[in-house]
């Protein structure tokens, strides 16, 4: 079963489809991670950014493997590198480009195949797994975003005005939803979550429910049981 979770910067997407994988006992793929971690590896060979054919041939030559929830890229364990704001301002050059976007959702779809797994992105839903069981797109006002982005940084040592960063991330969402490929839009089929006013945990049982609703309409070819969302909900984290 494939559960996508997508929606914009600052939505808490990895975080909880971190915990919604962890609850159900399924894998999870941070698709964002992926694209960071090419974005950071063509920074570090000195990648011409406008090079489309040699950020294609970099993309395929990548070997990106995930250890928990570390990440490594090429054998080298980058996951605090590729949370830098270097990389962070720099993504947009390798996500925006069709060619290198096709080439990890084909990587993608390779990693999803025949496997329980909740994957969370962009375009999830709406692009990579179009056939997905169970689509969920979770988004919150931008002040909310902002707001949650700016305690993020302060626990980081990273303090920034909240208007700075509301302004980043507003040129970021438009970035996003303007994409040729995968451009950020909820799935017609997804089911949307405002998570304002929401704890992590009500988000979690939130996204539990839609899963429950999903996998008990699939017809079971292996008799096994119906999801039962209780049971998953009170897994130890």
């Amino acid at each position: 079963m494939i559960v996508t979770i997508d929606g914009p910067a600052g939505a808490g997407k990895s975080s909880i489809a971190r915990k919604v994988a962890q609850r159900l006992g399924f894998e999870f793929l941070d698709t964002g991670a992926m694209y960071r971690a090419v974005t950071l590896g063509a920074i570090r060979a000195q990648i011409d950014f406008d090079d489309v054919d040699a950020m294609v041939r970099y993309a395929k030559s990548v070997k990106l493997r995930w250890d928990g929830k570390r990440v490594f890229l090429n054998g080298d364990d980058v996951s605090d590198h590729i949370r830098t704001p270097t990389v962070t301002d720099a993504i947009r050059f390798v996500a925006d480009l069709p060619e290198v976007r096709r080439q990890l959702s084909l990587l993608q779809r390779k990693i999803a195949a025949g496997r329980d797994i909740v994957t969370e992105g962009r375009d999830q839903g709406s692009e990579v797994f179009p056939d997905a069981d169970c689509k969920i797109f979770l988004t919150a006002s931008p002040q909310e975003r902002a707001r949650r982005r700016q305690q993020q940084l302060t626990e980081a040592g990273r303090p920034l005005p909240l208007e700075d960063i509301l302004k980043a991330q507003d040129r970021r969402d438009a970035e996003d939803r303007s994409r040729p490929v995968g451009a950020l839009r909820p799935a017609e089929d997804a089911a949307v979550i405002e998570s304002d006013g929401m704890t992590s945990d009500q988000v979690v049982a939130r996204a539990l429910e839609i899963v429950e609703q999903a996998r008990n309409r699939r017809p079971s070819s292996d008799g096994s049981p119906p999801f039962d969302v209780e049971q998953a909900t009170s897994r130890q984290r």
